[in-house]
């Protein structure tokens, strides 16, 4: 199978480039490869006894071949968080028109459009005549387009209903006449309005650098001009539904490995989705330096958070919330979660024993060693693995 790893192995390092963005490249360029060292594994059937060796993932949160246990624990996480009501799916954008402004700010802005979004569906909800209570929001940022354009939106999953001060739930009073969370044209005013204001303010207090040829004024007047996108899709179905679509979502990276269908020496061809041309699949063929520009842009700054949530799952006490409204519904609490290991959950999902020797099919490997990088630990603090120690590349 193609992936972005074949792809980044044919480049070289840009030294004129963001020395944290060209550290992730390279981190997903190695992963799974010798370079990140290895998991050094024996069949115990004494009729086999063959070796295994299993290449260290990179683990990055930008790798396409790295988040699948993530996202599965993640979505245990949620499952115990979501409550039995309907649940809505909005999107935020930002116009083009801001692109140069945002990469050149990037942290400060995409926080600000978390805030601008979380503010206006907040804002709406504790207004008695739509809500009148809090509701649960689940926020995740993307970047990109499907050609790997620069296109910062976030997606956020709303509960249908809130909780009041008495943690009683209070579902939305509009919702049904409308098929959708709130009218577009009273969600589009206020999300527009909060995200210029702050962006103005900032800018005047030198939080946020414009390039010389930006007239910030002119700009602000067609901003405040232009109509901006705030999607309001149909209500999800149950709660298993609503999971499996924020796991989609949660832990997407720009492209991910199945689109990219064929890579030469010098480009790289991958399939999009056209939604200007009622979603019809196309291909598009760019250069592999292309390919890594625009693949680069959409790494997020050390440490930026990507998901973030707001009301009732906000971080503080969030498990006693949710089970004090549990219990004013009069349904079960939730179960603690917990985080099950990758071999069972290979083996519940998928019926994959991953313990099984890939040789005899009878065995089972057992760990020898663990190779890691030179620039990994020291032998003073190496554990032992059976008979065969702990080992440095």
């Amino acid at each position: 199978m193609l992936s972005i790893q074949h792809i980044l192995r044919q480049t070289q390092p840009d030294a004129n480039g963001n020395a944290f963005s060209q550290k992730v490249l390279l981190q997903l360029a190695r992963c799974r490869t010798a370079a990140l060292g290895y998991h050094h594994y024996q069949c115990d059937n004494a009729d086999c006894r063959k070796v295994h060796y299993q290449y260290h993932s990179c683990r990055n949160r930008h790798c396409p071949s790295c988040n699948w246990q993530k996202q599965e624990q993640w979505m245990d996480a949620r499952r115990n968080e979501l409550l039995p009501v309907k649940y809505f799916h909005t999107v935020f954008t930002l116009p083009h028109e801001l692109n140069s402004l945002v990469m050149g700010n990037r942290t400060i802005l995409f926080k600000l459009l978390f805030d601008s979004a979380a503010y206006c569906l907040l804002t709406l909800c504790n207004d008695p005549k739509w809500l009148g209570a809090t509701p649960s929001i689940t926020a995740v940022l993307h970047t990109w387009g499907q050609q790997l354009s620069f296109h910062p939106h976030v997606h956020c999953i709303v509960s249908g209903g809130g909780a009041d001060h008495d943690n009683v739930w209070h579902n939305l009073k509009k919702s049904e006449p409308y098929g959708f969370l709130f009218p577009y044209k009273v969600m589009e005013p206020i999300y527009k309005g909060y995200f210029l204001k702050h962006l103005g303010r900032k800018i005047l207090a030198n939080e946020v650098k414009i390039p010389e040829s930006c007239n910030w004024k002119q700009l602000k007047s067609n901003l405040y001009k232009k109509q901006w996108l705030v999607y309001a899709k149909q209500p999800m179905g149950g709660v298993s539904q609503v999971v499996e679509y924020l796991g989609r979502y949660s832990h997407k990276v720009a492209i991910s490995n199945y689109r990219i269908l064929n890579v030469s020496q010098h480009s790289v061809r991958f399939k999009y989705k056209d939604y200007a041309d009622k979603g019809k699949m196309k291909m598009m063929t760019v250069s592999i330096q292309e390919f890594v520009r625009r693949f680069e842009q959409h790494i997020l700054p050390k440490g930026f958070v990507k998901m973030r949530h707001y009301g009732i799952l906000g971080n503080y006490k969030r498990k006693e919330r949710i089970n004090r409204i549990l219990a004013s519904m009069k349904l079960p609490l939730h179960p603690p979660t917990v985080i099950i290991p990758s071999a069972i959950r290979m083996l519940e999902k998928y019926g994959v024993d991953i313990t099984l020797c890939p040789h005899c099919k009878k065995g089972h490997l057992l760990l020898m060693a663990v190779v890691l990088p030179r620039n990994k630990g020291s032998p003073e603090n190496a554990k032992s693995f059976n008979n065969g120690g702990f080992f440095y590349a």
